[in-house]
């Protein structure tokens, strides 16, 4: 069995290879990512009525610096690696055009106070020479021809003639590998913040509504579920499906809008919004504890409801079987009374079931819900995801589906070690 387990933790890394390759692909090919809606904002930031019209007032280094900005300036792979940290990325970067007919060109160094001089040679490369006392120690220089730029105008501006003469253009950059294996999971494009922060700020209030939908879940359902066995057919049995089952049919993030309009905006019991209150830090240590449970009520009985249902029926079905098996009847046949049957034979055999939804349990446990954390204005890592996605944060979203799909992997994991320690018959080989 251990065996078992080390080949599936070592087949979690090339899964999460090929999940977030897919996904690099599809963001970097799908319309109105990140760099289409940069070049939209350019072509009608200034009240132009055609995109004709528009590209006329753009200049090609224009579009090579928002290729820069949003790493679209390098091929698919060669910028997935880079994420990855298998390939050094540019750390900073700066361009400077280089008139056409000259051959030299005075470039800033990034962070710094100083500048480079920049010297086309006659085979195209340059030589970086530094002015005056600038330490130009790891930085480099990377030319863009004429030809380049017209191809990349022609790529971003279809249809609309490049009628000027450009010059090349001289990148002045600074290279090192920074990636996911190196811990970075790089900067927000539109927050600038890194992504790593974010995601550590956020997943804390996720986990916290995780913890209290785990324990009322197992702590309500399995309980429920033996009574509802035991007691099948009953008023309570009937009462209690209906109750279960109404709560299922509404999803999450409805219920959550119908509490937030009754509950919240027209009686007042709850607030309608946020993690904690505004004057949550000068608040007394009871106060904090009203307040915390004030603002928790409501999306915590929403993230309850889905899985209510389902651990509940599980249950209740699994135990049902178990009791109707030959050896619980067996047992009660030789003397063992109803409830040690039920407690001592059938129950741990009817939590196999449950256990292989654990894992799923607990890697829900961080991810949080997008939905729930959207109606109620709750800065998790749901939110996070929900407004990655939104915004078409690219190293956002890579950060994010990295964290969940490491989590739900993980999590299977989980299942099936569960499964293993509820049913000992049970041996993966």
């Amino acid at each position: 069995m251990t065996a078992y387990f080390i080949r599936r933790l070592l087949l979690i890394p090339p899964t999460l290879v090929g999940i977030t390759l897919l996904v690099f692909l599809i963001m970097r090919k799908a319309p109105g990512g990140p760099m289409e809606q940069s070049m939209s904002r350019l072509l009608g930031g200034e009240g132009k009525r055609t995109r004709a019209e528009s590209g006329f007032s753009l200049k090609p280094a224009q579009v090579l610096e928002q290729e820069e900005k949003y790493n679209r300036d390098k091929p698919l792979m060669v910028a997935y690696f880079e994420w990855l940290g298998l390939k050094p990325r540019d750390l900073e970067k700066t361009g400077v055009e280089i008139p056409v007919g000259q051959k030299e060109a005075i470039i800033p160094v990034p962070a710094t106070v100083f500048e480079a001089k920049v010297t086309l040679k006659d085979d195209g490369s340059a030589i970086l020479e530094p002015v005056k006392d600038a330490d130009l120690t790891g930085w480099k220089v990377r030319i863009r021809t004429p030809q380049e730029q017209a191809e990349r105008w022609e790529k971003w501006l279809q249809g609309v003639p490049l009628r000027s003469e450009i010059g090349y253009r001289a990148v002045l950059y600074r290279e090192g590998y920074d990636g996911l294996l190196q811990g970075s999971l790089g900067s927000s494009s539109k927050y600038q913040d890194p992504v790593w922060q974010m995601i550590v700020n956020r997943i804390p209030v996720s986990i916290y509504f995780g913890i209290i939908s785990l324990i009322a879940t197992y702590g309500i359902c399995v309980p429920l579920g033996i009574v509802k066995a035991i007691k099948h057919r009953t008023w309570l049995d009937n009462l209690t499906s209906a109750a279960v089952f109404a709560g299922y049919a509404v999803p999450g993030y409805a219920l959550g809008s119908l509490m937030v309009v009754f509950l919240g905006a027209k009686l007042g019991w709850f607030p309608i919004r946020g993690f904690t209150g505004d004057n949550f830090e000068s608040l007394t240590l009871a106060g904090k504890i009203k307040d915390l449970y004030q603002h928790t009520a409501m999306p915590a009985i929403c993230y309850l409801v889905g899985s209510f249902a389902l651990t509940t029926m599980l249950m209740k079905n699994s135990l049902m079987d178990n009791l109707a098996a030959d050896y619980v009847r067996t047992a009660t046949a030789k003397g063992v009374s109803f409830p040690s049957a039920v407690f001592r034979h059938a129950f741990r055999n009817s939590l196999i079931p449950i256990a292989t939804t654990f894992g799923n349990n607990v890697s829900l446990l961080v991810a949080g819900s997008m939905l729930i954390e959207r109606v109620f204005d709750i800065n998790g890592f749901g939110l996070l995801q929900f407004n990655a996605i939104l915004e078409r944060d690219e190293p956002l979203m890579m950060g994010v589906l990295f964290i969940s799909s490491t989590l739900l992997l993980i999590g299977n994991i989980l299942s099936d070690l569960c499964v293993a320690l509820v049913d000992p018959r049970v041996t993966f080989k």
